[in-house]
């Protein structure tokens, strides 16, 4: 599981990065408000753990941006505001859960373990006819089992993820390739045919649409 820590104090950064690390999650970290909505568009963690005061854009700032676009990642919020009213603005800009500095490290463990439970049963992607069991990592198209490569997983689940919105061929190399240099986006069109023929789709419920000069979209 992924964990995105958006902290601008580097030692609070720091010591959370090594706890959770050796509690066996996977840990990328946001010094300001940009970075942290940035890496959480284009990192797609599982969790954010998100400091209400940051330089750029606030924590309460970047959570509403987040959930205009993503409303299932779960966001615990760390902060030393601990009024009834903040609490409340923190929920409604679309929080989870809410835990005031200073905090017992095992304390914020187990909210984390919870909300990772409580997710569980929304571990699904899917659209259209097919179905991604994201915890299995099976792929469902009319009911029936579809056997795909790490890759093809990968790039249908970012589709599947982004649906409705274009992915351009430099993020989805940025992203799913993990390269961020210059390369062949041509490689794409390749694993894109792949997948349409492992699933059979046809013309008519094809949701892999080709934006031209730009990249995919996938569409319901």
């Amino acid at each position: 599981m992924k964990i995105l820590i958006a902290e601008d104090e580097k030692g609070i950064t720091g010591f959370l990065k090594q706890g959770l690390e050796e509690e066996g999650y996977d840990i990328i970290t946001a010094a300001n408000g940009k970075e942290a909505y940035d890496m959480a568009s284009k990192q797609k963690p599982d969790l954010i753990l998100l400091d209400w005061m940051m330089p750029g854009y606030t924590g309460i700032e970047v959570c509403r941006a987040i959930r205009a676009t993503d409303t299932r990642t779960p966001i615990i919020f760390l902060t030393a505001k601990d009024t009834v009213q903040e609490t409340i603005e923190g929920l409604k800009a679309g929080a989870n859960d809410y835990i005031k500095k200073p905090f017992s490290f095992q304390e914020l463990v187990e909210r984390i373990k919870i909300h990772f439970r409580y997710n569980e049963g929304n571990n699904e992607l899917s659209i259209r006819n097919t179905r991604i069991i994201q915890n299995k990592h099976q792929v469902w198209h009319n009911n029936e089992e579809v056997a795909l490569t790490q890759r093809e997983y990968d790039l249908l689940a970012y589709l599947i993820k982004n649906k409705g919105n274009v992915c351009s061929r430099q993020d989805i190399i940025q992203d799913v390739w993990d390269i961020h240099f210059e390369y062949d986006t041509g490689v794409i069109d390749v694993f894109i045919n792949a997948i349409r023929k492992k699933l059979n789709l046809k013309k008519e419920d094809d949701f892999i649409k080709t934006v031209r000069g730009i990249g995919y979209i996938a569409e319901d």
